[in-house]
């Protein structure tokens, strides 16, 4: 008798054991070794489910239920904090738990989130109306005559992209190579300090294999950014921005008008989907019905999803699009004929 409770003693404790060792290692282990910092936001309200889902959710932690467990263990329950934070998936569910709870949060720090196809003039509003930078002064340096001058002329240097524009880097804006994104920028963070964040982040993007493919095109950069900023204002997903891409790469290959009234509206500083007649007669050379060839500028600062497809575009046959403006769907087709009747099916 006394062995048979001598062995379910000796079970027990081993069991007890490798559970302790398993949640010990699983407390001290990271899902990746790699450093990839991520910005975590917990809400105000947001119990420790919520928490741990949305953490498993943005892969910080490899287990929901560890990350309660553990918190649970600690008795920190109400003690963690609501905030943005910024998490390394090279931490462990203990010091995640740790940085919650004494609620490290960007105290010093600001969240800057540009958003795809935002105009330079959207972005100036967004850092003036939300307290972050002087809109004014992004606005000047955005347009600044001679950008070197603007700024410091070593770094302004870096930027060699800018320099295929028509004139060179000092006689153009910097519409179109603003990067969408969400920067973390120091609370007194001036404009400057925010367009070199996003220049610098557009240099990375734009990767050496990316630029030797648009030089093997025989375009430029400047070029490509052109037309990315043109797709990121007629369509949503990635696969449309590929054929539209196409579309319009096709009727520049046979001197046919681009006829996007995203150009215009850039002009005519509005969001119209559509232009009325006399509109459309505006005489600039933004106006792709107009004037043939790429608008002499960007018309917004475009994601990476449009500068991939106006990089690598798919090779159809269409020289016609439409969207649905309510369902966000796009229709092709090869001729006016089809065109036409795609509008009185789709259109309605």
């Amino acid at each position: 008798m006394l062995k048979k409770i001598y062995i379910a003693v000796v079970v027990a404790i081993t069991a007890i054991v490798i559970v302790m060792v398993y949640f010990f290692s699983s407390f001290n282990g990271s899902v990746q070794s790699v450093s990839q910092e991520v910005l975590f936001t917990i809400d105000p309200g947001q119990g420790v489910s919520v928490v741990g889902q949305n953490l498993a959710d943005q892969n910080l932690i490899a287990s929901k239920f560890n990350f309660e467990m553990y918190i649970w263990l600690k008795n920190w329950g109400a003690n963690i904090q609501a905030g943005d934070y910024v998490l390394d998936k090279k931490m462990t569910i203990a010091e995640i738990s740790k940085t919650l709870v004494r609620g490290e949060a960007l105290s010093n720090e600001k969240i800057v989130k540009i958003i795809e196809g935002w105009r330079a003039s959207d972005i100036a509003d967004y850092l003036e109306t939300n307290n972050i930078a002087s809109g004014a002064l992004f606005s000047k340096l955005v347009n600044c005559p001679k950008y070197n001058d603007c700024v410091d002329t070593e770094s302004a240097d870096v930027y060699t992209f800018l320099k295929e524009a028509p004139g060179g880097a000092v006689e153009t804006t910097l519409e179109g190579f603003l990067f969408p994104d969400t920067y973390r920028v120091f609370k007194d963070a001036n404009a400057g300090d925010i367009i070199a964040k996003m220049l610098n982040n557009f240099s990375k993007k734009l990767t050496p294999q990316m630029r030797e493919d648009i030089a093997k095109q025989n375009k430029s950069v400047y070029e490509i950014i052109t037309m990315a900023s043109i797709i990121e204002r007629e369509v949503r997903s990635a696969e449309d921005m590929k054929v539209v891409s196409g579309i319009f790469w096709n009727r520049l290959g046979i001197d046919m008008a681009l006829q996007s009234d995203a150009t215009l509206s850039y002009y005519l500083k509005d969001k119209k989907p559509a232009h009325n007649l006399a509109e459309l007669e505006t005489d600039t050379p933004f106006n792709t019905y107009k004037y043939r060839g790429l608008p002499p500028a960007p018309i917004s600062n475009p994601g990476l999803n449009a500068i991939t497809a106006a990089i690598y575009p798919d090779d159809t046959n269409y020289l016609y699009f439409l969207n649905n403006l309510e369902t966000g769907q796009s229709y092709f087709a090869e001729t006016l004929d089809e065109h036409n009747k795609n509008k009185a099916l789709y259109l309605r």
